[in-house]
């Protein structure tokens, strides 16, 4: 069941960031920071510290809060109709929200040698899935029963848009300038972040756009900085027939860094695009910022891409 497939990969984080109190709610629905789904935590759920969601003093219950996309929901709702009495003894159950119809399943599991009860939630958003994992170990199940579960799953409400400085306060570095981009909002909060004129319904390539984030790696020496520029930059996502014309050091805000651009081909309608890749180099981080436009578009766009770039500064 196509759930099953979702449920797993998020509720993968769930396990990865792995009292009493009453089953009653908050007055109204919480949005934790940087989600577009919110819902009225039961008492005793706060905020999470280490991922987006909620979670007990303890963090022994867990609850975390995804976007999946867009034809998740309706994959999801398709399976359902498909197999009502469920596969592997896993039986869906729908349940009405603010955001419409949801599906949701409940199941045993592990969490090392503990056992816990996880509940998994999909819901229907404008441009995406919501997406709601539980995760519940037996010495609270008596509390976090599945009928409170189930109250807390039909409060889930659906916000389009997060507010751009809830999203900026989220991430390790600050952004002083926005180029009169449309729309922004975080690929991964706390993490990465997109810039554009576009949006998820007329596709992002067909206008400039910009990615903005850490990755987790590093040239190993000022003089492999240049094939690691190079062999990053063939791994940006839905880029057909590449083509580098031009990858140089340069330095970013008085640090090392590296300017590679690319001829290209993207999206469903095959724009012929061009593509800067800026890589600012860290100690054990690089510092990742890619723009794209249409190329009938680069020379108005290069500038715009260029003062984002000279925008980002450390916090602190």
């Amino acid at each position: 069941m196509k759930l099953l497939r979702y449920c797993a990969t998020v509720a993968l984080i769930v396990a990865a960031n792995s009292g009493a109190f009453s089953s009653a709610f908050a007055a109204d629905p919480v949005f934790p920071p940087g989600a577009r789904v919110g819902m009225t935590p039961l008492v005793g759920l706060n905020k999470a510290r280490t991922f987006i969601g909620f979670e007990t003093e303890d963090q022994g219950v867990k609850v975390l809060i995804a976007d999946l996309p867009a034809e998740a929901y309706g994959e999801v709702a398709n399976a359902f109709k498909a197999a009502p009495g469920g596969v592997g003894g896993i039986k869906p159950e729908s349940i009405e929200t603010a955001a419409g119809l949801a599906y949701y399943t409940v199941e045993n599991a592990k969490d090392g040698a503990a056992n816990v009860r996880r509940y998994s939630m999909i819901l229907p958003g404008p441009t995406f899935s919501g997406y709601v994992a539980v995760q519940v170990p037996e010495n609270a199940a008596r509390i976090y029963t599945d009928d409170a579960v189930r109250q807390m799953f039909a409060s889930a409400v659906i916000r389009n848009e997060v507010p751009v400085e809830e999203q900026l306060g989220l991430l390790p570095f600050k952004i002083s300038e926005l180029s009169s981009f449309k729309n922004i909002r975080t690929l991964a909060p706390g993490a990465a972040l997109i810039l554009s004129d576009g949006d998820e319904k007329t596709g992002f390539e067909v206008a400039p756009f910009m990615i903005i984030g850490l990755i987790g790696s590093t040239a190993a020496s000022p003089d492999d900085r240049g094939r690691f520029a190079q062999q990053i930059a063939t791994t940006i996502p839905g880029v057909r027939d590449g083509r580098i014309t031009m990858s140089e050091p340069v330095r970013i805000d008085g640090q090392p860094g590296y300017e590679t651009r690319i001829d290209a081909t993207s999206g469903k309608d095959n724009t012929p695009v061009t593509i800067v890749q800026w890589l600012r180099f860290g100690a054990q981080t690089s510092m990742r910022i890619i723009g794209s436009s249409p190329r009938d578009d680069w020379t108005k766009a290069f500038p715009r891409f260029r003062a984002v770039r000279d925008g980002i500064h450390p916090r602190g």
